[in-house]
């Protein structure tokens, strides 16, 4: 397989371009590339680009040879909206939700999220989620990067999302309703998941207020990371390009 690497910066036609000293350093240590080797590189606005590969010491130059308007975005204009769960889970929720194909990730901090990040330490955790969707993207073959929004407060977030415009939707365990009851969805999709432990009740009703409609996941009960993945896989097949 070619190797694919983002580049942070636009691209032009002819351009020698110096890739950065992460994605030189997996290139040459782990891929072991070679001079005249070939890579995809794309900048993130759509399409990509032939490369060939010049090894020069600790770094790794690219000459733009020629440009493919490939993208792989599904016609499904979907947001997830995750609550901060635990650990690392986070890392995989958004690597995941960029394979499948949402446009945007939304964290908010919902009351029984575990963590609690505010300050600098939120937008350092919210720029190291912005690279994992960026090396989901190069897995994947996307030449869009799907936006990593900053921390919100699930109420601030809620008190936003009643302006917008589209389909609004909250995960609630025991609720009948199901995907497959819901019209083909033409507008955009807003998809919010709970925490562990699920949301408040006080929570399910303000996102309600806010325009969200209740869904059930079936009747078993999944795990945070797991209900948006599996709720964003089902659409996929039903409304998008699976």
């Amino acid at each position: 397989m070619i190797p694919r690497f983002f580049c942070p910066f636009p691209l032009h036609p002819g351009a020698h371009v110096e890739l950065t000293a992460e994605a030189a350093h997996h290139a040459l240590k782990v891929l072991r590339v070679g001079a005249g080797d070939t890579a995809i590189l794309f900048d993130g606005r759509g399409g990509q680009w032939r490369a060939s590969l010049h090894p020069a010491g600790k770094s790794l130059r690219a000459t733009l040879e020629t440009f493919e308007d490939r993208d792989c975005e599904p016609p499904l204009d979907l947001t997830l909206v995750q609550a901060l769960p635990s650990s690392d889970k986070m890392d995989f929720v958004v690597q995941k939700a960029v394979e499948l194909g949402v446009r945007r990730i939304q964290p908010v901090a919902a009351k029984r999220s575990v963590i609690r990040l505010a300050g600098e330490r939120a937008e350092r955790r919210v720029e190291h989620w912005r690279n994992v969707a960026i090396a989901a993207c190069e897995q994947s073959g996307r030449n869009r990067v799907p936006a990593v929004a900053p921390i919100l407060d699930l109420t601030q977030y809620l008190g936003m999302a009643a302006q917008e415009n589209g389909l609004r939707l909250v995960c609630a365990p025991g609720v009948a309703a199901r995907l497959r009851d819901l019209a083909p969805a033409e507008a955009p999709i807003s998809l919010l998941v709970g925490p562990e432990g699920g949301f408040e009740d006080a929570e399910i009703l303000a996102a309600r207020a806010a325009g969200f409609h209740a869904i059930g996941l079936g009747p078993r009960v999944l795990r945070t990371e797991t209900a948006g993945l599996g709720a964003v896989a089902a659409m996929m097949a039903l409304w998008g390009d699976w």
